[in-house]
């Protein structure tokens, strides 16, 4: 049993809050103002609780041959749920974690400390403002799971950001972003037409309530200029205890429809939740 006492600290982005999962010894969640942002087995790294990291992990699990190190940059940080997890599935991989919010770093820094041996760079720092000073072609895997408050800032959804994002992936490497929608997915659409102009190769990811405008909930995409191996991925995340849907070809482009890229003129974030989405009880 885990007996460990809730942690609370204002950083600089709002309050968080370091809960003790009672049911497994030195795992812990993490919420930002009261959402639930990250959830961490400090005993069991490779442990993925929420529906959308598992998803997340399927997709750096077939992104190459299974244990081969990998550049990874994490934009979005929380508590290093994903990090641990490809330093303990792939080991030697080299890795950066931007995160806006310095304080929520030291905090996680303080009481979640990474496996031993990981090669996690941590740097306070905004997610587009760090990505355009990044490197050219640095980066196998480069995933974006941002949020200001609850939603995706708009700065990391038009077609000069993906132009970054493209420009800092290697020739074979792969974007990852998971962002919320609900139908009729005007935003989720017009972040796939974002995509498709800088990256031949689309997959989303999403619970088939979700898909079917039951719920507001997370999408995961995909994208890159190679193919993934979407049979790899239909049946790790069908396997789920909450099973997804694969969307890609031509079923993804019914799905885009006549959306259009986003200009950084007319970028929005990422539409509010309704009450309750993501909270918790």
């Amino acid at each position: 049993m885990n007996d460990s006492i809730p942690v609370t600290r204002t950083t600089d982005h709002g309050t968080a809050k370091l809960m003790p999962d009672v049911d497994r010894d030195r795992a812990w969640l993490l919420t930002v103002d009261g959402a639930p942002q990250s959830y961490v087995d400090l005993d069991e790294p490779a442990h993925l609780e929420f529906e959308y990291t598992r998803r997340l992990g399927h997709v750096l699990d077939v992104v190459a041959e299974p244990g081969r190190a990998l550049d990874v940059v994490h934009l979005g940080g929380g508590a290093l749920t994903l990090p641990r997890y490809v330093a303990v599935t792939r080991p030697g991989s080299r890795q950066d974690v931007v995160e806006a919010d310095r304080g929520l770093l030291e905090l996680v820094a303080e009481h979640l400390p990474l496996p031993h041996g990981a090669n996690v760079a941590l740097h306070a720092a905004d997610a587009r403002d760090w990505l355009e000073r990044a490197p050219a072609a640095s980066a196998d895997v480069l995933l974006a799971d941002v949020f200001s408050g609850s939603r995706v800032p708009a700065h990391l959804t038009s077609v000069a950001y993906v132009r970054e994002v493209g420009r800092v992936l290697r020739d074979g490497g792969v974007y990852l972003a998971n962002l919320p929608d609900a139908a009729p997915f005007a935003f989720l659409r017009s972040q796939l037409a974002t995509l498709a102009g800088v990256f031949e190769e689309l997959v989303l990811i999403a619970e088939p309530g979700v898909l079917r405008g039951r719920r507001f909930g997370n999408a995961v995409l995909v994208a890159g200029r190679r193919p993934v191996d979407v049979a790899a991925l239909t049946r790790l995340t069908a396997a789920d205890a909450f099973p997804a849907r694969v969307e890609h070809g031509a079923g993804l482009r019914e799905f885009i429809g006549g959306a259009r890229p986003v200009r950084d003129e007319d970028a929005v974030p990422s539409p509010e939740p309704p009450d309750g989405a993501f909270g918790i009880g």
